[in-house]
């Protein structure tokens, strides 16, 4: 019997007379995890939207000083080779600044000069990416919202090799749209990147906002904490076709759940659903605890919540997971009567909040386990 199969019955007492199967434990995560990861993910501040921008960020950088080669070279010619109908000559480079989602970072820029030797010439290209943050928070949300179509030529002006930067104009709508094509292109290259050559211990599923977009994005945490963002596609955690996918995509990327994993996710029934679906029980499912409160303390009135939270963390303290069990079954009873909605709200999906409890975590790594507010940005350890 697997460990979600008994895990899904945790919540419903045995009926009279009958005969209980003795459990077979749930499979362990590696060692690895309480003692590797503890410290990283403890220290963890980042979030899944961070973790995007850091990566767009990167790769923009890359694509930026691609694109001033490839002018300097149009410009100039290429390294090595005289041209005799060259416009100026390359007179090395210096120090600037360009902002990229939302942050001043300093950059190198070719200097190039007429033939003559008489004055320098700008390159339209810098003076783009100097103008404008060509990766501000709307322009990423609509590309991260464009990566899970995997459409990227329409409307946008193809890239290649620096011949066709040659070919294309120079001016700034230009430059823009050169860059934001193939920022995506490669964005897109980097999280469908194939996954079965590393080795994932933990995989937060959470959703998220940008701009006016709804994404839901999976962030990987390695065997030495490197937290990596593994996908993102448009939609919420609620749409069973959109996470469905996402979840398909890692799998079909390689994503090894043979040596134990844990899907650390919110509380849409479309998530877990979905990874039963492409993992079935080989995987473990740690439900967030702060979700869960928000979806008990929705159905009370304001006065009723505080006390109604400190029994719930108290319950998820107990290490023990029966203890923890039975007091969460406790308070649910008590809530029936008059908050039936807060009960049913309890009730369903209780057992996967009590996966960090089963696996024996403690400490600082169960606080950052047992809720997605690493995917989110949260404080660790609320």
């Amino acid at each position: 019997m697997g460990y979600s199969h008994a895990a899904a019955r945790l919540d419903q007492p045995p009926g009279r007379g009958s005969t209980r199967q003795p459990k077979r434990p749930p499979r362990p995560l590696p060692a690895a995890l309480l003692g590797r990861i503890d410290g990283h993910l403890a220290t963890f501040a980042g979030h899944l939207r961070e973790g995007l921008l850091a990566a767009s960020t990167a790769v923009g950088l890359e694509v930026m000083a691609e694109l001033m080669a490839a002018e300097t070279d149009a410009l100039a010619g290429a390294k090595g080779k005289h041209r005799l109908d060259r416009l100026a000559y390359r007179h090395g480079s210096e120090a600037g600044t360009v902002t990229l989602g939302g942050r001043r970072l300093p950059v190198r820029r070719p200097r190039v000069r007429t033939t003559d030797g008489t004055a320098e010439l700008a390159l339209a290209s810098y003076e783009a990416f100097r103008s404008a943050d060509l990766l501000a928070a709307g322009v990423l949300a609509r590309m991260l919202a464009g990566l899970s179509t995997r459409r990227y030529g329409a409307g946008l002006e193809p890239v290649g090799a620096a011949i066709e930067a040659r070919r294309v104009g120079t001016s700034r709508s230009a430059v823009s749209r050169r860059f934001l094509a193939a920022t995506s292109e490669r964005l897109s290259e980097l999280l469908s990147r194939p996954l079965a050559d590393q080795r994932f211990l933990v995989i937060y599923l959470d959703g998220f906002g940008m701009g006016e977009h709804l994404l839901v994005g999976a962030l990987g945490v390695t065997m030495d904490g490197t937290k990596i963002p593994l996908g993102v596609v448009e939609g919420t955690t609620e749409n069973t076709t959109v996470v469905t996918g996402l979840i398909t995509d890692l799998g079909e990327r390689g994503l090894d759940a043979s040596g134990g994993l844990l899907f650390v996710i919110d509380g849409g029934k479309a998530l877990r659903a979905a990874i039963r679906q492409v993992f079935g029980t080989s995987v473990l499912v740690q439900r967030c605890r702060r979700h869960k409160e928000r979806n008990v303390t929705d159905h009370l009135p304001e006065a009723e919540r505080p006390l109604v939270l400190r029994r719930l963390r108290a319950a998820w303290a107990e290490s023990d997971p029966e203890r923890a069990q039975a007091a969460l079954l406790a308070i649910a009873r008590g809530l029936a009567h008059q908050r039936p909605g807060a009960a049913a709200a309890l009730r369903e999906g209780l057992a996967d909040t009590l996966t960090v409890n089963r696996l024996g975590v403690t400490g600082s790594l169960l606080r950052t386990l047992e809720s997605t507010n690493p995917a989110k940005g949260g404080e660790v350890g609320i």
